[in-house]
């Protein structure tokens, strides 16, 4: 395990617009306000399209991502991170369950999920943290590392 702590910073509470693109429209904002690390929630629709990746496929050396496309309008509740990269560039890290008439999809919203009408955000600012995305080199990934 690693660690570091920090303290609460500044709280943002922002509405999206129709359309607005998650994770897109979150790092920009955090680029904007250099939030370098953060807490996000999402609670709010995502359109008919919306692509969220819903695991790897199974037995493979090399990670290949498996994209689910959201049918219909679909509520959406979502918790992530945000964190700088190696260039100090805010990656978000966002994982949303999205539902439909009883039906249900988790997974990351990397893929890219627009919203749908509503989409309200809470960041919650972490100062003094270490934390960074770097990248990880069996998997490509940039996954959380702290100094």
């Amino acid at each position: 395990m690693q660690y570091s702590e920090g303290k609460l910073g500044r709280i943002f509470t922002l509405r999206l617009e129709d359309g607005e693109r998650l994770p897109d429209v979150l790092e920009g904002f955090a680029g904007e306000q250099e939030i370098k690390a953060a807490l996000v929630f999402f609670l709010g629709g995502a359109q008919h399209g919306s692509r969220v990746v819903v695991g790897p496929e199974a037995g493979k050396k090399t990670i290949v991502p498996l994209i689910h496309v959201l049918q219909g309008i679909q509520e959406v509740l979502a918790v992530g991170t945000i964190f700088p990269n190696e260039e100090g560039k805010p990656v978000m890290h966002l994982h949303a369950a999205s539902g439909r008439e009883g039906g249900a999809t988790v997974g990351c919203t990397r893929a890219g999920v627009e919203v749908w009408l509503v989409g309200e955000v809470v960041i919650l600012e972490i100062l003094g943290t270490s934390g960074q995305r770097r990248q990880e080199g069996e998997t490509g990934f940039e996954l959380l590392q702290f100094s």
